[in-house]
């Protein structure tokens, strides 16, 4: 038996007979054998890890109906502008030509949008019509005529499935349609000299356009999917910078996640700093589950979504705060110098010099997202100098301060903002207990220093929010927050700001223009390097 290679259940040595059992050696090698090829397979039943998403965004059947009838409006006006090919034949002595075909009006009356499982949309439009108008001409023997006539195409089905997929970038994108169209029946009104001829050859002309146009409906419809559609699902941001210190991910992590009902996105949701944008955060937070379906769209966070922030933002270094000289508030000061007057006494050059302050984070602050309410615990030191003109500085005491704060979490158009407000505040020494004993007068003034100083600073810089991945033009109305354990969702209404050809027509690829030919005569082809 080779080494690494299951055990033939057919070998004597390792299947004990009735008439001869394994010594204990041999029993020994076919449990190792057997323990090779269980390490073998082990890599085949290794389940790959779910990442879990920092940011959900669930879409339900009342959202899409909104969606709906946006969509319709872009789907008829790209109807309208059908391009028919022009249609010229032959019967006998009847020569015809059918030209500048355009769509005049269309009735979509009966339209649905809906959820199919897996991936896709579906999009259905039965029993429309479609009328026309378009220039004839024929010729007779001697006889010439031309004109317009007017035609309907009625009993239009047009049947069309959207897969939906995450692309290389992990934006969502349409990655394929399936489209099929048809025509119950058409006709065409025909008036002038020639009329009777013209209704001879009515099968003709009515079977060609009805097949032409036909043809033209899913090439029309695929055209806008798979290009305009996407220009628009490329507004939605992936990676984008927040301020000057920090950017955040929103990047799918899979495919989208359709039922009869509802659409699920999961996204990284994770800040980073921009100094060192390949830094990745391990997500350990719960994963945000949403249950409702009632809301046209509802959106979750998880406690990694704020934490990556902050983590970010200490990374970054920004974190710190510092007061010096005319900044210190009058009454904290004198606590202070009164407070630390042996300190200051011993120091006698430096009684005079002004104070600073230097608060800063000892540790990235988290986030704990309860049914209560949500709170962030922040860690942090603060440093008490003197500063005199022209010498080092003079540390007089640092301190350690535990915070912890409420947080506000709402939404305001596309922008989530957090309010911060200050609830438990605690200082103690780091030197000794006798020192913390000492900065127990310190609690109240250093509070009210924290809430009507920093906390306003704080606050100023959270105002601008993050943006939630929407595509441009669409945005949230009637939100209400719902706080769970670990995470917390946000139920709205959508509301179009702007129209999808508006917003498509913005992003349009520019055509290419094609290169125009040389008129010069070609060089010789040479092998040394070509100045651009």
């Amino acid at each position: 038996m080779q080494t690494g290679v299951c055990p033939d259940v057919s070998d004597p040595v390792c299947l004990p007979s009735a008439a001869a059992s394994p010594s204990r050696a041999q029993a020994s090698l076919c449990a190792m054998a057997a323990g090779r090829c269980l390490l073998l397979l082990l890599p085949w039943l290794v389940v790959a890890p779910h990442s879990p998403p920092g940011c959900k965004i669930r879409i339900t059947s009342a959202g899409l109906e909104l969606v709906k009838q946006e969509g319709l409006r872009f789907v008829e006006q790209e109807l309208q502008n059908i391009t028919v090919s022009d249609l010229h034949g032959k019967e006998g002595p009847f020569h015809y030509n059918i030209s500048q075909v355009r769509v005049t009006d269309l009735q979509l009356a009966l339209s649905d949008l809906h959820f199919q499982p897996q991936q896709h949309l579906a999009f259905d439009i039965n029993n429309a019509s479609i009328s026309l108008r378009f220039r004839r001409q024929l010729l007779y023997w001697f006889f010439y005529d031309i004109g317009s006539i007017n035609a309907s195409a009625d009993g239009v089905h047009i049947h069309t499935v959207l897969q939906l997929a995450k692309d290389g970038a992990g934006r969502l994108k349409i990655s394929n349609i399936t489209c099929n169209a048809s025509i119950a029946k058409m006709h065409a009104g025909f008036s002038g000299t020639l009329r009777k001829v013209y209704e001879f050859l009515s099968t003709f002309i009515i079977s060609g356009m009805r097949f032409l146009l036909s043809q033209q409906i899913c090439p029309s419809l695929e055209h806008a999917s798979l290009v305009l559609l996407n220009s628009l699902l490329d507004t939605v941001p992936v990676r984008s910078d927040v301020d000057e210190h920090i950017g955040i991910d929103y990047s799918l992590l899979r495919d989208p996640a359709v039922s009869t009902d509802t659409l699920d996105l999961d996204f990284k949701g994770m800040f980073f700093p921009r100094a060192r944008e390949d830094q990745e955060l391990e997500n350990h937070a719960v994963e945000p589950v949403i249950k409702e379906t009632e809301r046209m769209v509802y959106v979750a966070f998880s406690e990694y979504f704020f934490d990556s922030a902050m983590h970010a933002y200490f990374q970054a270094g920004v974190l710190a705060i510092e007061l010096q000289g005319e900044k210190v508030p009058k009454d904290l000061e004198v606590l202070l110098r009164a407070t630390f007057f042996g300190t200051i006494f011993m120091q006698s050059p430096a009684v005079d010099a002004p104070l600073r302050l230097v608060l800063q984070a000892s540790a990235p602050p988290r986030c704990i997202i309860k049914p209560s309410g949500t709170s962030v615990s922040v860690s942090a030191f603060l440093n008490i100098s003197l500063v005199p003109p022209d010498r080092p500085a003079v540390q007089l005491s640092s301190m350690a301060m535990e915070t912890k704060l409420s947080a506000k979490v709402f939404l305001q158009g596309k922008a989530l903002r957090v309010q911060l407000d200050l609830r438990r505040f605690r200082i103690y020494s780091k030197q000794s207990a006798l020192e913390s004993l000492a900065l127990f007068s310190l609690q109240a003034p250093l509070k009210t220093l924290l809430q009507l100083t920093i906390m306003p600073i704080i606050n100023e810089r959270t105002k601008k929010g993050v943006q939630i991945p929407l595509p441009e033009g669409m945005d949230f109305t009637k939100e209400v927050v719902t706080n769970h354990v670990g995470f917390l969702t946000v139920g709205a209404d959508l509301h179009f700001s702007k129209g999808l050809r508006e917003v498509i027509e913005k992003y349009r690829p520019a055509p290419t223009a094609p290169a125009e030919p040389s008129t010069e005569p070609s060089a010789e082809p040479s092998t040394g390097p070509r100045q651009l």
